[in-house]
């Protein structure tokens, strides 16, 4: 399949601009716009993976760079010591409402491209919490959330002022929430919370966990990384956008 990609500016309600990847199909393109959220790095190479991975499927995809207030254009980070340092940094100054106002932005660009007519997201980490925030308070079809952390805490300024796992009650479309047994952000006590939030609130989803996996494991460059999970999780996550 022919794969075409740019880089679009995206103009959001609070007068910025955000930066997007944007990656579709040349023909025979689905019904369905999807959001990749970035995890603490940016939209580095591995997101960008996913998007035009998503594109080869059929589904016009954006990944937007959330940073876009604070780092400039095309700015990512590597997955070490420093990089990581400098994404928490990034990541405490995205506010919940900001981060809400950018799912916005992307929301109303793509549905204003034919033939457009639901919205998907799918984060990773950090961009995990994003996605189920942005199900809880917008017009999203279906998310996926890969290891989001945070979600019963207020360690993050899109979990304040109450955490985002309060709002799971406004979701209105479907959550599919993947996660390792042996993720130390995301520990047994966290997943259960998670599990009964969604059961309670009556939220159409499903939680997978996968045994002996840690934190990250999509990624084939992490020591986490399991062959097993991520093929699992990304034959889940093509279920779920077509359905």
């Amino acid at each position: 399949m022919t794969i075409t990609n740019a880089t679009v500016q995206i103009p959001v309600a609070d007068g910025t601009t955000m930066p997007a990847y944007l990656f579709g199909p040349a023909a025979d393109q689905a019904p369905a716009g999807v959001i990749v959220a970035h995890e603490l790095f940016g939209v580095n190479p591995d997101i960008r993976g996913v998007a035009d991975d998503l594109a080869k499927a059929g589904y016009l995809t954006i990944a937007p760079e959330f940073y876009h207030r604070d780092a400039p254009p095309g700015r990512w980070l590597e997955r070490n010591d420093a990089g990581r340092q400098e994404g928490f940094n990034l990541l405490h100054r995205l506010q919940r409402q900001q981060a809400l106002a950018d799912v916005t932005a992307c929301i109303g660009w793509l549905t204003s491209q034919p033939p457009i007519r639901k919205i998907a997201m799918i984060g990773f980490s950090a961009g995990g919490h994003l996605s189920y925030l942005a199900a809880c308070c917008l017009p999203i079809t279906q998310t996926a959330v890969l290891y989001g952390g945070w979600l019963p805490t207020t360690d993050i300024p899109m979990s304040q002022p109450s955490p985002t796992l309060d709002l799971t009650p406004g979701i209105s479309g479907q959550i599919l929430y993947l996660v390792g047994e042996d993720d130390t952000l995301i520990n047994a006590g966290q997943r259960s919370q998670i599990h009964a939030a969604l059961h309670e609130a009556g939220i159409e989803h499903e939680m997978v966990s996968y045994p002996g996996t840690g934190h990250a494991f999509f990624w084939p460059d992490t020591p986490a990384f399991s062959q097993y999970a991520r093929h699992d999780a990304w034959s889940r996550i093509l279920a779920m956008l077509a359905s």
